[in-house]
């Protein structure tokens, strides 16, 4: 069974398995001094530690609200995430980002929205420490992002606007122009 087709097998199945959201948080040594990534998820799991294991990557439980990833007609989704500060974690990351690269805040570090089906996710999860149906492979396409910028940031949530790659102030397709002594073949009619 492919990728997909085990997952939307299981979404049309009678009693579906529950649709597990995780994210990354990908730094780049280029814009922030260090590439570390960050790991989330904002459910709650079946262990005490308030982690999920997916693919052997584990996920810190952290307050998340994300939205805005539909696809509208004509437009790239432009989603905004907001992830709890409660603890500071998000602003000691955003001070540890500002010492290294003055006042470059998160912007351009990579958000992945990573959606998968409880019924796959490691079977480290689970009490008994099996899981029978655990596939690393079995997940909704992911969607990749780069943090556009930083909307908010309060002693209770931190909230990025969220950018296709692609739809980034700055940047243009094709990376490179396509010209006849490139392609010679562009301007020719074949018919």
């Amino acid at each position: 069974m492919s990728v997909n087709s085990a997952v939307f097998s299981n979404l049309q199945s009678i009693n579906p398995s529950a649709i597990i959201e995780l994210f990354t948080l990908q730094l780049s040594t280029a814009l922030h001094g260090a590439n570390t990534i960050y790991r989330f998820h904002a459910g709650s799991n079946l262990n005490a530690n308030g982690q999920i294991v997916w693919a052997g990557n584990s996920y810190l439980r952290f307050p998340i609200q994300a939205t805005g990833f539909a696809f509208q007609r004509g437009q790239l989704p432009r989603p905004k995430i907001a992830i709890s500060n409660a603890t500071g974690l998000i602003s000691s990351i955003l001070l540890s980002v500002n010492e290294t690269t003055t006042g470059n805040d998160l912007t351009g570090a990579t958000v992945t929205r990573i959606r998968t089906l409880a019924k796959f996710i490691d079977a480290v999860n689970f009490a008994d420490g099996i899981n029978a149906t655990a596939d690393p492979t079995a997940e909704f396409p992911q969607e990749v992002y780069s943090i556009d910028r930083k909307s908010t940031e309060t002693r209770e949530v931190v909230e990025f606007e969220l950018a296709a790659p692609t739809d980034l102030a700055g940047v243009r397709i094709p990376g490179r122009q396509a010209t006849r002594s490139i392609f010679p073949s562009i301007g020719t009619f074949v018919g």
